[in-house]
């Protein structure tokens, strides 16, 4: 162990020194006994430390009528009361347990939710030490010969500076800052470099792939020719027939990775594309009911809860992500031991037709496959049907014909009355691309 490895071991709290020593630190190989036996001191930890240096959570504890050192956890987690975005809107200091002067970075949420920003302040060590203890060697395949075109926002959001600590520190790979869209970040500019610079892996959003790809054919840049392992896909929802046109355009393979500004990584895909294999080492991930907020079970589609296990600095204690999805304890392909976690879209992106929920996700799998439908689309939600915005696939006009042949195709896939509606073109957007339109009844009309 180097001089720096020792120095910044000994930062490491003791419940990180005893389950992540050096060589035993690769949590995706841990077996499930080691595992549990983390949690269940990782969540006494982090929950004692707010309990003591946090007045919000200890609030909350007392109204509640629990103690954390009266627990027995993970089995009585389900009494702390759960933490939503607006208890923390706007307040930039109420999660920080820490004195303020050891705050070296603070991020700021996307505001794709709406309402006041949340702030998630940081300390040196969290972000350096804590955040990057826990490894995922299988999960992360990411070495010192690759070359990361890291296309995520650097400015406010925690996504790009994140992911270019993991590959840089946390996987020593080389790191290109390209950012997603800024002043200086133009999709020109990335492409070039990462064709100049021969890049390995590029890690960018959904949207943003598809948009790098059409200024690759403007430019005349062929993507296929750019020598990356894989494209790693994060910040929106994606289905799988909208992953597969990614891949096409690209002409390499392309994984998913879910992650939060508030938790920071959750769930990171394997090869075998069953789902997302929980980082279990930095949350501790619950399915409840949205409603009622009972734990669900593994298979039980509900809101995802999630408690940060490594941040001392802004604990976020059994958080509403405002994301559905479900577990899955099934063994993996792939020999990754940690469960899996299934996407379904956000709580407020679910579209109600005729009274009945719907994922965003089932939708776009359905559009996606229909040859004449380009990559941009939005929905818009009707009371008793779906009104879909499309762009034509390159070499198609549109017609009432193929309209009404699309329309009927998705009626009879989904169950779900739909109206088709071809536009030139589907706006695009530098953040993150809102796919679900919320239309709000006008109030002077009742």
């Amino acid at each position: 162990m180097s001089y720096l490895s020792r120095r910044l071991h000994l930062r490491l709290p003791e419940i990180v020194r005893e389950y992540l020593r050096e060589g035993e630190n690769l949590v995706d190989r841990w077996p499930p006994e080691r595992l549990a036996g983390y949690h269940r001191q990782a969540l006494f930890r982090i929950l004692t430390h707010a309990w003591e240096h946090n007045r919000f959570y200890r609030r909350k504890f007392l109204e509640a009528g629990i103690v954390p050192a009266a627990l027995a956890l993970p089995e009585d987690l389900h009494r702390v009361p759960l933490t939503s975005k607006e208890e923390i809107r706007g307040q930039p200091w109420v999660l920080l347990s820490v004195p303020r002067h050891q705050v070296s970075q603070i991020h700021v949420s996307t505001g794709t939710t709406g309402g006041d920003q949340i702030y998630i302040p940081h300390t040196w060590e969290d972000l350096y030490v804590r955040n990057l203890a826990p490894a995922m060697r299988r999960l992360v395949p990411v070495g010192i010969d690759d070359v990361v075109i890291n296309a995520l926002p650097y400015e406010m959001s925690s996504a790009g500076l994140a992911f270019h600590r993991t590959f840089q520190k946390g996987c020593g790979a080389l790191v290109m800052p390209a950012g997603k869209g800024g002043y200086y970040s133009t999709p020109e500019r990335t492409l070039r470099a990462a064709r100049d610079l021969g890049a390995t892996i590029l890690i960018t959003t959904p949207s943003y792939a598809v948009l790098l790809a059409e200024v690759a054919q403007e430019e005349k840049i062929v993507l296929a020719e750019i020598p990356l392992r894989f494209l790693w896909l994060t910040g929106e929802g994606c289905s799988p027939a909208f992953r597969e046109r990614i891949e096409a355009l690209w002409g390499h393979p392309a994984y998913f990775y879910y992650g939060s500004l508030e938790a920071g990584p959750i769930g990171i895909e394997c090869m075998a594309r069953g789902g997302y294999h929980l980082a279990a080492g930095h949350v501790y991930v619950e399915i409840v009911d949205p409603d009622t907020t009972r734990p669900l079970a593994p298979g039980e589609t509900g809101e995802i809860v999630i408690t940060e296990l490594t941040r001392l600095a802004s604990p976020v204690i059994r958080y509403r992500t405002g994301d559905f999805g479900y577990l899955d304890d099934a063994p993996c392909a792939c020999g990754v031991p940690l469960w899996k976690l299934s996407l379904r879209g956000r709580v407020d992106d679910q579209i109600r037709v005729n009274g009945v929920a719907h994922s965003p996700y089932y939708l776009e799998e359905f559009l996606m496959r229909s040859p004449e439908v380009g990559n941009w689309y939005q929905f818009l939600p009707k009371s008793d049907r779906i009104s879909i915005r499309v762009e034509p696939a390159p070499g198609v006009t549109p017609s009432e014909a193929i309209r009404q042949a699309i329309e009927s195709r998705l009626e009879y896939e989904t169950g779900i009355p739909v109206e088709v509606q071809f536009v030139s073109q589907v706006p695009r957007s530098g953040g993150k691309t809102l796919r679900v339109i919320h239309e709000h009844p006008d109030p002077d009309r009742g």
